[in-house]
């Protein structure tokens, strides 16, 4: 999907498990960068899409 100009790539399964997916960029000194929530939290190894930052391991 095309948003703003930037293209996401997201598996399919995923956005069955995790619906609605929200990418925002956080800008909060040392602690900035992206952030990836869902409208259904997803629990497992790895992190989840309903918290964090692409560093989590969302997915």
């Amino acid at each position: 999907m095309e948003q703003d100009g930037l293209t996401f790539l997201v598996d399919n399964d995923l956005m069955k498990d995790c619906g609605d997916i929200k990418v925002d960029f956080v800008e909060s000194g040392m602690r900035s960068g992206f952030s990836i929530s869902s409208t259904i939290p997803v629990s497992g190894a790895g992190g989840s899409c309903s918290s964090g930052s692409c560093g989590s391991g969302c997915g």
